[in-house]
């Protein structure tokens, strides 16, 4: 496909093309990219975009560097050695999609769902994401992928409290007065809104962090509440206990401060019942559950009660445990207890997407299914799956896999059995990468990608409530092309005539956000703000059946789960295990997104290596230094690398900082050797932050 270099601005040497940033970050910013003689030279942010305001990440403003990579894969690759050596040669795109497309009919022939897509967020692009993709899977009859890695659990709780992924503006934090920011580190892994939170505070605001990790952004705050992973549930159970039971005495030194009883009466659904089950929670119970001091609960609930407004701005971090939804639902309860949904600066923030008017069916065109129900299988438990023999419960065993967008030999839980499963000699893989990632490395065909440089997408935000156009700023490198072009070639192939199939990537653009949003405008800036109002919910309206914040959730109570929040202690609970006595978590490292960027190396040069940070009063009675090379082990696995004896991590909780290929590590390993394949509460989403280890200096520490 020809790139569309239509210039925003130009001059006699450079074309300056708009796009956006594909990557699994909140801030979604506008790009702008300089191209000379057909190279792109420099990637940077948008100015005249607010949310991006000419600032990029690290990670982004080296894009170049990520598209002209000496190891980007430029030519179809056919596997040539054993699965998981790495061992390819060169072949034709016809000869390849030929083959697979032959593959995939004989093997559809017999059943189709034993075929599985598997994707993510390689790009959130809804173009090259699902859109011709989907249409090809729904076509064939392939198994569905519950795409459930990252946001699953957060987003069934904000269903079942708010209605949808909804929340304030991220803008309007500039203008609160107290922000929680539970669950995240803004500096690392959400800059734009980091920076209405600094003018926030340069304004007066009072910062608090709540994250087991001393993260960069807890340094930056005027308080860290460390609480133990997995316990964010009870922490906002006794908050609420607090302002339940000082609310009388409170009134009478401030009548705005307390509960609203207004809001709670008119806007909420279930009060009385959450009512009972938060007086369950006084602070001394939550400070032994969470490992705090009993004093910061109680100045907590007074500074939320008192201060207007206040805001919450949750991250997907806190809901990686067996109870992660339901300590969503705790949190999202919050804001409608003080009222702090009547000011457009007071709320809560986990994610805007559902404000985007997605034409999803349009874009994946389930109806190309019929009548045909295909089995859905979750991503977070791949390994499971792969290994699992053909039954009437399962269906047929997975013959065939195709992944695009993602990394799962990396970034799956319990990863040594992801690897199991992708090295069975009997089971076709089909991998669409721009590098020879851990898991491109098992595949039988690797298929050259593009960039974000070379393809047309849109992009809506989880972070802020604008939509973004990425145009082509160059042509395709090498033979690298779309995924879309990918799919249609395999339709062709397969002789899917559908019409649906012939749709350009620029009219999927088109299709993608329907006619509410103006797309000359898009085309013209490059970004269009949707029609949101500032307070969304001051006067109640939330998008759930009874238009009230559910406290109570019927929806959740008709599948046999209780229709309250909770606080359900984790798996592994920290302290239940003489084997296993450590927690660990498993944050980003601060210069990579998930697994991607892992192989840009000025990034990496400056990331380091795989570390384990480790308190010191953890590491001493260990025996373990600073730099000592170490062991991390349970009973689904073993990872090498080495320790930071460092107060970044709390007592008790150790911190493998991920998401590191295991091609990179020591041992040929990454964290993940020791996450579980284990699932939440609700949403059906992996517990990586639920997990008990134990650490020990390795014997090999000079390697």
């Amino acid at each position: 496909m020809a790139a569309a270099t239509t210039p925003v601005l130009s001059d006699a040497d450079d074309t300056v093309v708009l796009g956006a940033c594909p990557h699994d970050c909140p801030d979604t910013c506008s790009l702008v990219t300089t191209v000379r003689a057909g190279v792109a030279i420099k990637v940077a942010g948008n100015p005249a975009h607010r949310h991006t305001d000419g600032a990029l990440c690290a990670k982004v403003s080296k894009y170049t560097e990520r598209s002209y990579h000496p190891e980007r894969v430029l030519t179809p690759l056919r596997r040539v050695g054993p699965k998981g050596s790495g061992q390819f040669e060169p072949v034709g795109w016809d000869e390849a999609l030929d083959d697979i497309a032959q593959r995939l009919k004989t093997i559809a022939a017999h059943d189709p769902q034993a075929i599985l897509p598997y994707s993510y967020a390689g790009t959130m692009g809804l173009v090259q994401g699902e859109a011709m993709a989907a249409r090809f899977f729904h076509r064939l009859g392939a198994s569905l992928l519950d795409r459930t890695i990252c946001a699953s659990a957060g987003t069934e709780a904000l269903v079942h409290t708010l209605g949808g992924k909804v929340g304030m503006k991220v803008e309007f934090f500039a203008e609160s007065r107290l922000i929680l920011i539970w669950g995240s580190n803004s500096v690392g892994s959400n800059l734009h809104f980091w920076r209405y939170a600094q003018q926030a505070k340069r304004a007066g605001a009072r910062l608090v962090c709540i994250d087991p990790r001393r993260s960069e952004t807890a340094d930056k705050c005027h308080e860290h509440i460390a609480l133990r992973p997995g316990t964010d549930g009870a922490l906002a159970l006794a908050l609420m206990h607090e302002l339940i039971v000082h609310d009388a005495a409170w009134k009478q030194a401030d009548a705005q401060a307390g509960l609203d009883h207004d809001y709670l009466a008119r806007h909420t659904l279930g009060w009385d019942a959450l009512r009972e089950r938060a007086l369950q929670w006084p602070p001394e119970r939550a400070a032994e559950v969470c490992g705090v001091p009993v004093e910061q609960i109680r100045q907590l609930a007074h500074d939320y009660a008192h201060t207007k407004p206040a805001a919450i701005r949750l991250n997907y971090g806190m809901q990686r445990v067996r109870g992660g939804g339901n300590a969503v639902r705790a949190v999202a309860c919050l804001p409608a207890l003080v009222g702090a949904w009547r000011h457009r600066a007071g709320g809560l923030l986990l994610s805007s997407s559902s404000t985007a008017p997605v034409q999803a069916a349009t874009l994946r065109r389930p109806d190309l299914l019929g009548e045909r129900r295909p089995r859905t299988l979750n991503m977070s438990t791949i390994g499971e799956h792969l290994l699992a023999a053909a039954s009437p419960a399962f269906g047929p065993r997975v013959q065939a896999l195709v992944v695009y967008n993602s990394n799962p030999v990396a970034v799956a839980p319990q990863s040594a059995q992801v690897a199991q499963g992708f090295a069975r000699e009997d089971l076709f893989t089909v991998v669409l990468e721009q590098f020879r990632t851990d898991t491109a490395d098992y595949a039988d065909y690797v298929l050259p990608a593009t960039t974000q440089l070379e393809h047309w997408d849109i992009h809506n935000s989880y972070g802020h409530t604008d939509v973004l156009l990425n145009r082509p700023a160059i042509a395709p490198v090498g033979q690298a092309r779309p995924n879309t072009d990918v799919f249609r070639q395999l339709a062709a192939r397969l002789g899917f005539d559908d019409a649906c199939f012939a749709d350009s990537d620029e009219a999927l653009c088109r299709q993608a956000l329907g006619p509410t949003v103006n797309f000359d405008a898009l085309l013209r800036d490059g970004f269009v703000s949707l029609p949101v109002p500032d307070a969304p919910f001051a006067e109640g309206g939330f998008p759930t059946p009874s238009g009230r914040c559910e406290f109570h959730s019927a929806r959740l109570a008709a599948q046999g789960i209780d229709g309250l929040p909770d606080h359900l202690p984790n798996y592994e609970v920290a302290g239940s295990s003489s084997a296993y006595p450590l927690a660990m978590i498993s944050p980003p490292a601060r210069n990579f997104l998930n697994s991607t960027f892992v192989n840009v190396q000025s990034l990496r040069r400056i990331e380091g290596e795989p570390l384990l940070e480790i308190h010191p009063d953890d590491a001493a009675p260990r025996g373990i230094a600073d730099g000592t090379v170490v062991r991390i082990f349970n009973d689904r696995g073993s990872y090498r690398c080495k320790a930071e004896v460092s107060t970044r991590a709390r007592p008790g909780v150790v911190n493998g900082m991920g998401i590191w290929w295991r091609k990179f590590g020591l041992d040929g390993r990454n964290v993940n050797e020791l996450t579980s394949q284990r699932l939440t509460d609700i949403g059906r989403a992996p517990v990586f932050y639920d997990c008990l280890v134990e650490v020990e200096p390795d014997g090999d520490s000079g390697t």
